[in-house]
């Protein structure tokens, strides 16, 4: 977490929290969801405007966090903001060389599992958490998997977040808990 963003929070440390306002797809985009986006409906099906602003873009990741029921968000200042997830709270970069991998947020991990759900999506498991192998890297994936390094398990996309313990959408929760 950057040191601007701790002194924020020490400062005002009762801000409310913002639910449904970004989102994070597949590919490991970011999205601002405004208010009429809201209304037309469930992130991913009403995405929002992608985020273009690069030091923005920079900005998230490094204040990219989890809480203790799984619900990931960016820690604005002092404003946490949840986050809409499409598929996964992390989405994976695979390295041509020696099959490396990095989530979006830029954090380097070693693989613990691999999973493979009903729709044909690769998962990668790692003590950061769940994230989904980007779509332009699941050919190295499956190279990493004919060689060995990984062998998929059969899953479905449902059990995934109560068996990783994320939420995909903390705005869905938060409305029904109020």
């Amino acid at each position: 977490m950057d040191d601007i963003v701790r002194q924020a929070l020490a400062k005002w440390p009762n801000v409310p929290h913002c639910y449904g306002w970004l989102g994070l797809d597949a590919r490991g985009n970011w999205y601002m969801r405004d208010d009429r986006t809201q209304a037309q409906g469930p992130f991913p099906a009403a995405k929002g405007s992608m985020l273009r602003h690069d030091k923005l873009i920079d900005f998230i990741p490094r204040n990219y966090e989890h809480d203790d029921d799984g619900q990931w968000f960016f820690q604005n200042g002092p404003q946490r903001v949840y986050v809409e997830l499409e598929a996964a709270p992390l989405v994976w970069r695979i390295a041509e060389t020696g099959f490396a991998v990095t989530a979006h947020t830029g954090q380097a991990v070693e693989v613990t599992g691999c999973l493979l759900d009903e729709h044909g999506h690769l998962y990668l498991s790692a003590g950061l958490g769940l994230g989904l192998v980007h779509t332009q890297d699941v050919g190295l994936a499956a190279d990493a998997i004919e060689q060995g390094l990984w062998t998929p398990e059969t899953v479905t996309a449902a059990e995934l977040p109560a068996r990783f313990g994320h939420v995909l959408s903390p705005a869905e929760r938060h409305a029904a808990q109020a």
